[in-house]
């Protein structure tokens, strides 16, 4: 069941207006929260995003956050998500419909999407970790807007998928950002170094969590840039998403990274984690 505009409707019957910005312009913004047990996580940090994402773009929502929280429960109940169930919710806001002109319209009502899908968390990869492929990021300057203009990312994905690998590290001239749809840590001598949350990353959700709980537990964090020569010669590389929790990257362009399996620190971070969703108090 998918929630359109204002309108419950099943899938295949949900219909996109033609000269919505979304669809013409990738005019909108979105957001993808995860399930665990049937508890949302993280919502209200996804809510603080979503909203900060309309105000770059120079949208405003109508919505209240209390609204937005009722949605996401019956996107939930009407997907059959119960308690036992890991899943991930999306909403999907464009700026709405107008003529096809570039320009923002000076009056136009946003128009929301969301739906809710049963999805397992990625344990086993997790565990044995993934390979990735470095590629020149020809993404936009404003990666830190969780915007619908998504074809840089799947270019870049698909490059990866094609050369054998799950994901792509992005640089631009030589210097590391983050993955096709994660954000990216290296590990050198027990330290992790990430690329500090500016208009070139998406201070992702996940990254947020792990950066607090690393210095919580005596791990040196460097929000600082870093080359793609630091890169391989870390001794441990992961990716951070709301989807893929904290995934080792075993291999950079058929080479191994490190000794080429999960690293301790990946490993412990895991561990943290985990502890973390146990105790959490998920709204």
């Amino acid at each position: 069941m998918l929630y359109v505009g204002g309108k419950w409707v099943e899938e295949g019957e949900a219909a996109v207006h033609p000269e919505d910005r979304g669809y013409n312009f990738g005019d909108g913004i979105y957001e993808v929260v995860r399930i665990y047990k049937g508890k949302m996580y993280q919502w209200d940090a996804h809510l603080t995003r979503l909203y900060r994402s309309a105000r770059e773009i120079k949208m405003e929502l109508p919505w209240s956050a209390e609204e937005l929280s009722t949605l996401a429960h019956q996107l939930m109940e009407k997907n059959n998500i119960t308690e036992n169930d890991d899943a991930t919710l999306y909403l999907q806001v464009s700026r709405g419909v107008s003529p096809r002109v570039h320009d923002i319209p000076a009056e136009s009502t946003p128009v929301i999407m969301g739906f809710a899908r049963h999805k397992a968390r990625p344990l086993a990869d997790m565990k044995k970790g993934q390979s990735a492929q470095l590629i020149e990021d020809i993404r936009w300057l404003r990666c830190d807007i969780k915007t619908l203009n998504l074809l840089g990312a799947v270019l870049v994905k698909q490059y990866a998928k094609d050369k054998g690998a799950q994901d792509s590290i992005l640089h631009r001239d030589g210097i590391v950002t983050e993955c096709s749809s994660a954000n990216l840590f290296a590990v050198k001598n027990g330290a992790l170094y990430t690329h500090p949350a500016d208009h070139l990353i998406l201070n992702g959700i996940t990254r947020k969590v792990v950066i607090d709980l690393a210095k919580e537990n005596g791990i040196t964090v460097n929000e600082e840039a870093f080359t793609t020569d630091f890169l391989k010669q870390a001794d441990e590389v992961f990716l951070t998403s709301t989807t893929a929790e904290i995934m080792p990257l075993v291999s950079v362009d058929g080479q191994p990274v490190g000794e080429g399996t999960v690293g301790p620190v990946s490993l412990k971070l895991q561990e943290l984690f985990e502890q973390h969703l146990n105790a959490s108090v998920l709204v």
